[in-house]
């Protein structure tokens, strides 16, 4: 689990990720899709989605001056 201090938008390049933001559903991103993690909000799980294959993704931090790019969480935040 995380969060970002700042917004993020990413891309799956290659693979698939599973994401799921607290409060939602997972869902399942295959390569070609987007993604948005709000800022602050925690993720409970941004994962390859497979055993086997590559998971490759592009991310783009939306940060104001000198931040954090994460802050990993505790399993008890959830």
């Amino acid at each position: 689990m995380h969060k970002h201090p700042c917004p993020v938008f990413g891309y799956i390049a290659e693979g698939e990720a599973v994401l799921q933001v607290k409060g939602e559903l997972p869902q399942r991103l295959p390569a070609g899709s987007a993604f948005y993690e709000p800022a602050g909000a925690v993720i409970l799980k941004f994962d390859n989605a497979s055993n086997t294959e590559k998971l490759r993704f592009i991310c783009f931090y939306l940060l104001e001056g000198a931040q954090s790019l994460i802050e990993m969480l505790p399993d008890e935040a959830a």
